[in-house]
């Protein structure tokens, strides 16, 4: 995960005898996409044409269906560009250059600063730094923190908001094998989907876009995927890890087995309630299965062991070095009494600031409304990170989304939430009585649905337009909770600034520059969302004494479904049974590479030496799931749709002719 702007280029020739030049970078980059909302893409036309994964566009799909028309379930394809569906709320981002203004960000920094001093003027500087950037270029402009805060990068992005959908398979082909055969290999999976950036009206005209490789890759063949990972801890100390394994992902594991009975027991109620439930329960089974793998890897004494070896040679280091123990004192330290300390009010910062106890898009949106009133009477430099004027756009593009909201549903997770608050702070906390008054979560969670009125686009604007009077003055229930709780909110997300994010960054980056002068910069960052470039090769690998054949085929997957009776995740669309005797077996489906990838992945194009997309990357195997901590290619393989399967499906499975012609244009 290399950052573009220091890619180990002599490293990748001596390993495979391939020089990456700065062009072939900068169209690769070019022609990279993020998905705001969670996920990567590349541009694959020079009309704007964009490729990402069907569970990427899935939250697109679900806000474009209604109950009539479920284009989750039945997948979709715009025959002419005039059918193209418009989605309500999605950004893409496409990365136009990268600064380091590190010095810009520290040079506030004055001898004798508190850490929480240091945190104020550094965020105070970073909102300067994004509004001239903005001001000058007219890109978004976004300051990342690298290396735990040795480092600050300001990426400047080109912003995409009318998208429009082109096409995307049917589920049960798009997640073939369903929850049963996620994060594992053999796959057999056409997750992909279509979209189309417009600009005025107009498809966008992009220079630097991806040709399909007519031949695709081949086992052993150098490949590179460029993508967006969300986050990794991969330099997190023992002290943090452990924190995670005893503490956090017990909790969040816990949450999230009651939002997925939550989404079951709704989905029981009948068809209509299945599909509004659908996308949240998916993404729900995901990250269950994700965190599960995540934690049983902290449970694994070898991992650990190696983490505790990492840290102690570096530790000592600094113990031998009077010169670099003086610099740098012991962070390890520091953060190991930061995690402690954070015992003491973590319950209410996951449920207030963090929003646990409000699992509502309803109580999410009045929550904006309510701080957007009050920032906005700040100065840029003084507000919230995340309404400053350089986050303004994207800000009101999901606040103004005219998405369906669906009552039924908000209420079913809204009652569990506030239930989740009550049992975890206790019916006698102050904030139950600002909360539930003397209500039940149920009959709390329904006077709040059935009272707003902000699932009217029409109404937050006209809120939002009027200002902090008019938010003070309302009676919307739901404004009025958010305005409750804001001020409790705003105490422990300060307390959390000052006591353990503020001492956790210094102490982030002086272990990072520590083993900078001891390592050098041997390694990358960890992942934050922003492109990264992971190079890596077509490799099949062992498991429990079984090869694993890097590819899969068409002829597979219908093997695979003959023998789970195409029964449920394992039925194929009659569009792919009636065809079966016509389609080519032979065709590879999926393929495996020793790629470092993680989420935020999903969607990235995997390219060859030519620069031409050879597949994309939808998926990791079972052991790919410790990603966050480490990374080992012995195992860790990240799984991608051919690029053969995708153009053969569009030819002889969806008969999409004219997108056929679109991607082979040269």
């Amino acid at each position: 995960m290399w950052l573009f702007n220091a890619v180990p280029k002599e490293a990748i020739k001596q390993r495979y005898g391939f020089e990456v030049t700065d062009a072939w970078l900068t169209r690769l980059q070019r022609a990279s996409v993020r998905f705001n909302n969670g996920g990567s893409g590349s541009f694959v036309s020079a009309d704007g044409l964009v490729l990402t994964n069907h569970h990427v566009a899935a939250d697109t799909l679900q806000k474009l269906s209604s109950a009539g028309q479920d284009y989750v379930r039945e997948g979709f394809l715009a025959k002419t560009r005039a059918e193209e569906l418009k989605a309500p709320d999605l950004e893409l981002n496409v990365l136009e250059s990268i600064e380091d203004v590190t010095s810009h960000v520290n040079d506030v920094i004055a001898t004798g600063m508190s850490p929480a001093e240091e945190r104020d003027a550094r965020q105070q500087r970073i909102a300067a730094i994004e509004r001239a950037s903005l001001d000058t270029t007219g890109l978004r402009s976004d300051v990342v923190t690298l290396y735990g805060g040795a480092q600050y990068h300001v990426y400047r992005y080109r912003r995409y908001t009318d998208v429009r959908l082109v096409f995307a398979p049917d589920f049960d082909i798009a997640f073939f094998g369903g929850d049963p055969d996620n994060f594992t290999y053999p796959r057999f999976d056409l997750d992909m989907a279509l979209v189309r950036v417009y600009e005025d009206g107009q498809p966008a005209r992009v220079k630097d876009y991806l040709k399909w490789s007519s031949h695709g890759a081949e086992d052993g063949d150098l490949v590179f995927v460029s993508g967006h990972p969300g986050s990794t801890q991969r330099l997190d100390t023992v002290a943090d890890l452990e924190y995670q394994r005893d503490v956090a992902l017990p909790y969040r594991l816990a949450y999230l087995e009651g939002l997925h009975r939550v989404c079951v027991a709704y989905g029981a109620r009948g068809a209509e309630q299945q599909r509004q439930a659908g996308e949240v329960r998916l993404g729900v089974e995901n990250s269950l299965k994700a965190l599960r793998g995540r934690l049983a890897g902290l449970k694994d004494d070898r991992l650990m062991a190696r983490k505790g070896r990492e840290e102690h040679a570096l530790r000592q280091r600094l113990t031998q070095d009077g010169t670099l123990r003086a610099k740098y004192g012991d962070p390890w330290a520091a953060i190991a009494r930061s995690r402690r300390s954070l015992a003491a009010f973590r319950n209410e910062l996951v449920l207030l600031e963090e929003g646990d106890a409000f699992s509502s898009y309803l109580v999410e949106l009045a929550h904006t409304l309510v701080r957007l009133a009050a920032e906005d009477q700040k100065v840029d430099a003084e507000r919230l990170p995340e309404f400053t004027s350089a986050r303004r756009e994207s800000l009101e593009l999901d606040l103004y989304s005219p998405a369906p909201i669906y009552a039924e549903f908000e209420k079913a997770r809204l009652a569990w939430s506030l239930g989740v608050m009550r049992a975890t702070l206790g019916a006698n906390h102050p904030i139950l009585e600002k909360v539930l008054g003397r209500q039940s979560p149920d009959a709390r969670a329904a006077e709040l649905v059935d009272g707003t009125k902000l699932a009217a686009v029409a109404v937050r604007k006209e809120l939002a337009g009027r200002g902090p009077a008019a938010i003070e003055r309302s009676t919307d229930p739901m404004i009025m909770l958010a305005r409750a709780i804001d001020p409790d909110a705003r105490s422990v997300r300060t307390r959390y600034e000052r006591e353990i994010e503020s001492v956790e960054r210094l102490a982030y980056a002086n272990i990072a520059r520590a083993h900078f002068d001891v390592m050098g910069d041997d390694r990358y960052p960890d992942a934050t969302f922003t492109l990264r470039l992971s190079y890596g090769a077509v490799k099949g690998y062992q498991e429990n004494g079984r090869a694993i054949q890097p590819f899969t085929t068409f002829a597979g997957l219908f093997a695979r479904a003959d023998e789970h009776g195409h029964r449920p995740p394992y039925r194929l669309p009659e569009r792919w049974l009636s065809r079966r005797g016509a389609i080519d077996g032979s065709v590879p489906l999926n393929v495996v590479t020793t790629n470092d990838i993680i989420g935020g992945n999903s969607g990235s194009p995997v390219v060859d030496t030519r620069g031409e997309l050879v597949g994309l990357v939808f998926d990791g195997n079972i052991h790919s799931l410790v990603g966050d901590f480490v990374y080992d290619d012995t195992l860790n393989r990240t799984v991608s749709v051919d690029v053969r399967a995708m153009r053969y499906a569009l030819a002889h499975v969806y008969n999409a002719t004219g997108l056929i012609e679109e991607l082979d244009a040269r």
